[in-house]
C-alpha cells in the first residue's frame, strides 16, 4: 500500500498551471502521477469564493487546516478521569500509579503518566500544580548523607537470605528524618515486604529518646531484623535487641542505597516535613494522617496494591 503524501506547494503551483491549461482532472493526475480523486479532492478543498484555484491560497489554507486539526487533550475538557485525577492528586498520589490504578480498573481506556504530568504544568487540573502536589516539586532532588560512625556487630552484608529476598513480614529499616537543628526528629521504620512505614516524633534524636522511641512502637508488630544507618542515635541497639528480641545490623557508612525502602519512604515523608521545619509544632495525630495516607498509596512493586493492604494481608482475605 502507498504511503500517504501531502502535497506540496510546487505540485499545487503545477496543478494550478495545468488547470489553467484547460487539461481534465485524469490528464492532471498523470502528469503529477497522482490518483484522479487526490487532485479532485484538491480542488474541492481550496477553490477561493470565486470558485477559483491559487496554489498559494490552496497552501495556506492547507497550513490553516493542520494547525486546527490537532487531537484535544484529554484534560482540555471536564470528564470523570479528569476528575479522579485531581482527586489521587490531592492525595499525593504519583502520576504513574494514577494510571496504573485507572487502567486497572477501566480496561481498555488509555492514559499516560506524562499526560497527567503536562497537564499540570499547563495548568489544566484546577488547583493543582507542580510545587504543591508533586513530590520533587517538579526539580530535582539532591541528597547529602551525613552520620557519625557506630562501632557495631553485624553489617547489612550479613543479612539472611529471607530478608534479602523480602519474604516475610518484620524485616525493619529504621531511619531519622531531622527537622531544624534543635526543632525535633521523626524516627522512621520501613517493612522491606510490604513497605509498611510507621513514624513517630521525638524531641530530640538522643539516643535513649530514640530506642525508647522505636521499642515503644514496635512492641505489638512482628519483628524479625531491624537495619539502621550509622547515626549516633542507633548507638543503643542492644537494648533495641534484648527488648525486642530481635537482631540489628547496620549499613557501610554513606550507602543510603543499602536502605532503600527506608530512604524511599523518607523522601515521600519530606515532600510534607520539608528540610528546615519545626517539628516540635506538628502534632502525632497529624504525623499518623500523613503516614496513613503514605501507607494506603497503591505502589508498582507490591502489584499496585498498598502496604496497608499488604502489611494487614488484605490482598489474601
Amino acid at each position: 500500500m502507498q504511503s500517504y503524501k501531502h502535497f506540496t506547494l510546487e505540485e499545487r503551483e503545477s496543478l494550478y498551471q495545468l488547470k489553467k491549461e484547460g487539461k481534465g482532472i485524469r490528464a492532471i493526475a498523470r502528469e503529477l502521477k497522482r490518483s484522479p480523486s487526490t487532485i479532485s479532492r484538491e480542488l474541492k478543498r481550496n477553490l477561493d469564493r470565486d470558485g477559483r484555484y491559487n496554489a498559494w491560497n490552496a497552501t495556506f489554507a492547507y497550513l490553516r487546516r493542520r494547525k486546527n486539526s490537532r487531537r484535544k487533550k484529554r484534560f482540555e475538557e471536564e470528564s470523570e478521569l479528569k476528575a479522579w485525577t485531581i482527586e489521587k492528586l490531592e492525595q499525593f498520589w504519583p502520576p504513574e500509579t494514577i494510571v496504573k490504578v485507572w487502567k486497572r480498573d477501566h480496561p481498555g481506556e488509555s492514559i499516560s503518566y506524562t499526560s497527567i504530568y503536562r497537564a499540570i504544568k499547563e495548568g489544566m487540573l484546577p488547583k493543582i500544580s507542580e510545587e504543591k502536589h508533586l513530590r520533587r516539586r517538579g526539580k530535582l532532588k539532591f541528597k547529602t548523607h551525613n552520620c557519625a560512625p557506630v562501632k557495631v556487630d553485624r553489617r547489612i552484608e550479613e543479612w539472611p537470605e529471607e530478608v534479602i529476598r523480602r519474604e516475610r513480614l518484620g524485616d525493619w529499616e529504621g531511619d531519622t528524618v531531622r527537622g531544624a537543628p534543635g526543632k525535633g526528629v521523626i524516627v522512621t521504620l520501613a517493612d522491606r515486604k510490604s513497605r509498611y512505614l510507621v513514624a513517630l516524633l521525638c524531641r530530640n534524636k538522643k539516643t535513649d529518646t530514640v530506642c525508647k522511641a522505636i521499642i515503644a512502637a514496635m512492641k505489638e508488630k512482628p519483628v524479625e531484623t531491624m537495619s539502621f544507618d550509622n547515626g549516633s542515635e542507633f548507638s543503643g541497639y542492644h537494648t533495641v535487641e534484648e527488648e525486642l528480641e530481635t537482631m540489628v545490623y547496620f549499613a557501610d557508612p554513606h550507602s543510603p542505597w543499602q536502605r532503600g525502602t527506608n530512604e524511599n519512604l523518607n523522601g515521600l515523608l519530606r515532600f510534607f516535613f520539608p528540610k528546615g521545619c519545626n517539628l516540635l509544632d506538628v502534632s502525632d495525630e497529624y504525623l499518623a494522617s500523613v503516614v496513613d495516607l503514605i501507607n494506603r498509596r497503591p505502589r508498582k512493586c507490591l502489584g499496585w496494591l498498598s502496604p496497608h493492604d499488604v502489611f494487614f494481608a488484605k490482598c489474601c482475605t
